[in-house]
């Protein structure tokens, strides 16, 4: 523990996944005395205070007029009816139809939150700055104190030329593929890049890392097992700090999970597409029906429309289950590849059949995959038998289990939260500006 307190200020992705990894490392730091402040978005309102943070929220986009929470699933109905079917092409179609739109409304949501940000700051006064996203947010580097990245996405976010496009979901070999699909990258987002670069500077933050959307930190942590990790093909400085999982501690187990899910007496899989790959119905479908009479049990995570399908008899779930409190018991995951899921299967020892939608999932699946961990399946074109005989197959496999038993073991032993926490102490140490 640092000597005195320090005021640690965290600006997560409004997505669980990043707010969910700085909410565990908060909460290290919470334990060691010090002060942590919450610059979420403002949708995560008092959520935060009851784990004894302090909230100081921003908005991303001018309030809505409708209630927000009344019209809620109408809104993920919408979205998904929109934007589904733009996950059934391939990576590099997705580039201008999924990628840039999100890097689209990114810039917009930074650009409207600037003033807020600065106010929060200028409030605060922090003694460090932890951002945990994917885009700059210029008041975050020009306040006068340290600023910590962290990146809690597949780290081919940091490119490298040995190693496949983030976003791309290809083959560690493919290096034909590669280029194609960067010469992709660069036509459809280089225009989007450099007015964002230049906003970024005129605001007083430095440059931006040629068609990357952020900058580096003081220090940078990141989250990802070194099992899966790309560092022999692109190293990274001393700035860089390997997390192999950042697993939060403050979940509560599920109460009404059925007894006969935990006796032993069937394998047990755990279910997860995320908030949005769940608001795709048909496809949760899909899987529910190639399950529903194998002989295992499904703890399903249903999401934001989960009055609109029906679990089989061999299945329990619910809208939000607390996922970190539920891998420990299951045999099996089955997931679209966020990082989160991933990390967290992994360091709980479970193997995984990933299902991806866009984004980084696809890096994760694939290199899940082609590292032995998993297997990898066409998320829109897998039939019944491949989904069945995947699941068998990594039930039965003796020895990969025992070796991903062995490899989660390795990573809780490495305790990455805290070793998070170790480095954002040391950071604050450090003399103010």
């Amino acid at each position: 523990m640092s000597d005195e307190p320090r005021t640690f200020l965290f600006m997560p992705e409004s997505a669980y996944g990043p707010t969910n990894n700085c909410i565990g490392i908060g909460n290290e730091l919470l334990k060691r005395g010090h002060r942590v402040v919450f610059a979420a978005e403002r949708s995560w309102q008092g959520k935060l205070t009851t784990l004894g943070f302090e909230e100081d929220l921003v908005d991303l986009a001018p309030a809505p007029e409708e209630d927000v929470e009344q019209d809620a699933g109408q809104f993920w109905k919408d979205y998904i009816k929109t934007v589904s079917p733009e996950f059934r092409r391939t990576t590099a179609e997705q580039l201008e139809t999924v990628t840039l739109p999100i890097w689209q409304e990114l810039a917009n949501g930074a650009k409207y939150c600037e003033p807020q940000l600065k106010a929060i700051i200028e409030r605060v006064q922090p003694d460090v700055i932890i951002e945990d996203n994917v885009i700059a947010f210029p008041a975050l580097v020009t306040a006068g104190v340290p600023f910590v990245r962290i990146m809690s996405c597949n780290p081919l976010e940091v490119p490298g030329v040995d190693i496949a496009p983030v976003f791309s979901g290809l083959g560690k070999d493919d290096r034909e593929g590669w280029a194609a699909f960067r010469a992709e990258y660069e036509r459809t987002h280089r225009a989007l890049w450099e007015s964002y670069d230049a906003w970024v500077q005129e605001q007083g933050a430095p440059a931006l890392p040629d068609l990357e959307f952020i900058h580096p930190g003081d220090e940078n942590l990141y989250v990802y097992p070194e099992v899966l990790d790309y560092r022999a093909e692109r190293p990274l400085d001393e700035t860089w700090h390997r997390l192999d999982s950042s697993v939060r501690e403050t979940e509560q187990p599920p109460a009404d999970l059925p007894a006969s899910f935990t006796d032993g007496s069937r394998p047990l899989v755990y279910f997860s597409l995320g908030s949005l790959g769940s608001a795709d119905v048909e496809l949760m479908q899909r899987v529910i029906a190639a399950l529903a009479d194998q002989p295992l049990n499904v703890i399903v995570s249903k999401g934001p429309l989960h009055d609109e399908f029906e679990l089989a008899d061999n299945m329990w779930g619910a809208e939000f289950l607390p996922q970190t409190r539920i891998l420990p018991l299951v045999d099996l995951v089955i997931t679209h590849g966020g990082n989160n899921t991933t990390t967290e299967a992994l360091h709980f020892g479970k193997p995984m059949i990933l299902l991806p939608l866009f984004w980084d999932q696809y890096d994760n699946a694939q290199r899940v995959d082609e590292q032995g961990f998993g297997i990898r399946l066409d998320t829109y074109r897998f039939t019944a038998d491949d989904l069945q005989e995947a699941v068998r197959s990594l039930l039965a496999d003796t020895a990969l289990r025992a070796r991903i038993a062995a490899v989660g073991a390795d990573i809780r032993s490495r305790a990455g939260v805290a070793a998070a926490a170790d480095v954002i102490e040391r950071v604050g140490a450090r003399e103010r500006v």
